[in-house]
């Protein structure tokens, strides 16, 4: 998508999943405006905050001290009104006016979503995928003129996860401690999220490695996270595992369309569930929330009860 037109009435939208992304081209696209034709002709509208009458008024706004105007509309699913009349407003839009629709996610059934692709310049951001997320946290290290291998890069990612806003504010604090990323360094100044902890327990539960289990669930609870959290995440690790072991041959990325999850927590799991019957898979299921009841209905203890439940698991 290029930056801005050099004459003409355009109309954008940028979309996606994916924060990091969107927020940098939106970002990006405002500046390529302000360094243009300067600030006077930005304005900035959060649409799920105001009438729809107000938006009308600012697209048909004409320039004032500026040869041209720039109207960035932020959540325009947020406002019923330009919803329905979402025809209306780009027709309406004056020929020294461009506008911006800036939308995390859209309901695709919408007629907004489907005017806006049909009838904008359309850029949609998906998530990127662990070997993605690897190169790129590799090649934004050496434009930071630090280094960063492949094998750390993937370490970081599995570390980390897949929140490209987390990833990048991580690389900035490992190389602002030194440009040659080490995984020593990694393992020293970052925490790994709770998602990819009970992942990790989970799979060393599984395969029978209970001392490993037992020293990740102490690390979540030095972390702060609630034995009722990690029943959670060790519930939906599992769900995913249920939806993947009935996916049949089906690939990861059709597994994840379907299942609205990202294709790298389906690959993650695939591992898992491959090892495993669907009965055990059941059983585990079953436990799990047998469990989970438990500890909302008779006073347990709850940190005794999931580290039982962990210990089972590889039996």
């Amino acid at each position: 998508m290029s930056a801005m037109p050099e004459e003409g009435t355009m109309i954008y939208t940028l979309t996606g999943t994916n924060s990091y992304l969107l927020t940098s081209a939106s970002q990006k696209f405002i500046m390529d405006f302000i360094t243009k034709s300067g600030d006077f002709g930005l304005e900035k509208l959060n649409a799920d905050e105001i009438s729809f009458a107000r938006i009308l008024e600012s697209v048909q706004a004409m320039p004032f001290l500026s040869d041209s105007r720039l109207v960035v509309i932020y959540s325009p699913s947020g406002n019923k009104e330009l919803n329905e009349k979402i025809d209306k407003v780009l027709e309406l839009v004056n020929d020294q006016t461009d506008v911006l629709f800036v939308e995390p996610k859209f309901d695709k059934r919408s007629s907004l979503y489907k005017t806006l692709k049909k009838r904008t310049e359309f850029k949609e951001f998906a998530d990127l995928d662990e070997r993605q997320l690897a190169e790129w946290l590799a090649s934004e290290a050496r434009n930071q003129e630090g280094q960063l291998t492949a094998t750390d890069a993937r370490y970081l990612v599995q570390r980390i996860g897949i929140n490209q806003l987390r990833l990048s504010n991580e690389l900035a604090k490992l190389l602002s401690f030194s440009p040659q990323i080490t995984k020593q360094n990694i393992d020293l100044l970052t925490q790994q999220t709770p998602t990819a902890t009970t992942f990790d327990l989970l799979d060393a539960a599984l395969s029978g490695k209970s001392k490993k289990a037992m020293m990740l669930y102490s690390e979540q609870r030095k972390q702060k996270v609630e034995p009722m959290a990690i029943l959670a995440l060790l519930a939906w690790q599992l769900h995913v595992i249920a939806l993947v072991k009935t996916a049949d041959n089906r690939s990861p990325d059709a597994i994840a369309k379907e299942a609205k999850l990202n294709p790298y927590v389906v690959r993650k799991s695939m591992g898992i569930a491959k090892n495993l019957s669907a009965t055990q898979i059941k059983k585990l299921v079953a436990s799990t929330l047998a469990l989970d009841i438990r500890l909302k209905s008779e006073s347990i203890d709850a940190d005794e009860a999931l580290q039982n439940l962990i210990l089972l698991m590889g039996n």
